[in-house]
């Protein structure tokens, strides 16, 4: 696909009042993405409607009013959800057989920033070839069409509402949470008045911390960017886990009772595990980051297991291609195709605690049998120019620590997607054989070719 001005791999995104995240800007791509999907919008199914859902920054407003004004200038008619999670946009759109979904959110940002990416009306990512057209009609002139074809704007009060009973739906009907104490983490963000409902309504004692949005505070200090908040409040409370969510909630980590935080690849490794006593699972995708110990943890379970970009857009691509259910990040974005189309950390967090109340185990019982490998990454300077991919002596290097660590490890260089350097991320049984082994590749001449 050929490089595009405005949308990146998750959507338009940038601080507030720069190039793209303005009131101009979001009203002409309101009017462009309006033109393009009533273009596309099946007929005998209505007028096309779109939903516009956001997260809790003081910029969100802004932005809806004028996606909202640009729809409507297109013909198109508009829901708007309010603030509510990512995913919660996704399953609106599909529940209510729009024609798209909208997301005005820059997820784990700070607030000055923002964002805006679109669903499709199956709840997924919209299509390359779609995306790719609102892009070229952006820049067009502005219209308008005649005051008879205007689209209409109206509020879904009961957003939050069908969403907390769609979370709770993939909860089994057989069990409940009753005698469960969890503290809930919002991160101030776009599940605040959303995910403590969801396990309170399902008998745990919850309490809610990151809860208090006031359109400057998203995950500032609480969530699962920073699960050391979470981690000390179940241990003040003597409180049986806790749940961190990020600003748009399709985030998810965890802690247990003892406060030790457990990381996306430990949580879709408990989702899994606790699947495939009951059912088969073929295979599952992770990412280059995904630590090698799930990877042979995966080979000893006899299921499947493939590596995809770093991005859920990229785990979601594979697991499509694939077939399978289950896929997910270190950083916690985890997905379970068999209960929602796209990443939901409220619907992975039910998922980790339906492997518990099924076993009758603790999250470290049932990571027992995962032993995550060590992992060493240093960052060094690139060349700008320099082709690192056929750099002799780097390739060398990492022949020689592969051929060391043998089935013991494995070595991941990468190139940043931000910055002019390369990352050199060693895993391997014992933290000193990665420490010695990075060490290696660091000391490589990378100033020529």
């Amino acid at each position: 696909m050929s490089q595009r001005k405005y949308f990146g791999t998750d959507g338009i995104r940038g601080v507030v009042g720069g190039a793209t995240i303005n009131p101009e800007f979001a009203l002409r791509l309101g009017y462009a993405a309006g033109q393009v999907l009533a273009r596309h919008h099946t007929q005998g199914r209505g007028r096309p409607t779109v939903v516009i859902g956001k997260d809790t920054r003081i910029s969100g407003y802004m932005l809806e009013s004028a996606l909202e004004a640009g729809l409507s200038g297109a013909g198109v008619d508009v829901l708007l959800a309010g603030p509510v999670p990512t995913p919660a946009v996704a399953y609106l759109t599909r529940a209510l057989r729009l024609t798209a979904g909208i997301v005005i959110s820059a997820s784990h940002n700070p607030y000055q920033d923002n964002g805006i990416k679109f669903f499709s009306a199956q709840g997924m990512k919209l299509p390359d070839d779609i995306e790719s057209e609102i892009e070229a009609a952006i820049d067009a002139p502005l219209g308008c069409v005649s005051s008879e074809a205007l689209g209409r704007a109206r509020r879904i009060d009961d957003a939050a509402g069908r969403y907390i009973e769609f979370c709770k739906s993939t909860f089994p009907n057989e069990l409940d949470l009753s005698g469960m104490k969890i503290v809930v983490d919002a991160a101030h963000g776009a599940a605040y008045h959303i995910a403590p409902h969801v396990f309170r309504e399902l008998g745990a004692e919850v309490i809610a911390i990151g809860c208090q949005p006031d359109g400057f505070n998203i995950n500032e200090g609480v969530g699962a960017l920073h699960p050391e908040n979470l981690a000390q409040t179940v241990r003040e409370h003597g409180a049986d886990l806790g749940i961190a969510l990020d600003g748009d909630a399709d985030r998810l980590q965890m802690v247990d009772s003892e406060g030790r935080v457990y990381n996306g690849d430990e949580l879709l490794y408990v989702i899994v595990a606790g699947r495939s006593k009951a059912q088969a699972v073929e295979g599952v995708v992770g990412t280059l980051m995904t630590n090698f110990g799930f990877e042979k943890r995966m080979a000893d379970m006899g299921i499947g297991f493939a590596r995809a970009n770093v991005g859920d857009r990229y785990v979601l691509e594979l697991m499509k291609q694939k077939g399978w259910l289950y896929g997910g990040e270190s950083s916690g974005h985890l997905l379970c195709l068999d209960c929602h189309t796209t990443g939901d950390g409220i619907i992975a967090a039910l998922q980790v605690l339906t492997a518990l109340r099924r076993s009758g185990h603790t999250l470290p019982q049932l990571v027992a049998d995962l032993k995550m490998y060590p992992q060493k990454m240093v960052n060094v300077a690139l060349t700008p120019g320099l082709q690192w991919q056929t750099h002799q002596g780097l390739q060398q290097a990492r022949e020689a620590v592969e051929a060391r660590l043998g089935n013991r490890g494995r070595v991941l260089i990468r190139a940043s997607g931000t910055e002019p350097k390369l990352r050199l991320m060693v895993e391997a049984e014992e933290a000193d054989l990665a420490e010695q082994c990075v060490r290696e590749l660091v000391a490589v001449n990378l100033t020529k070719q």
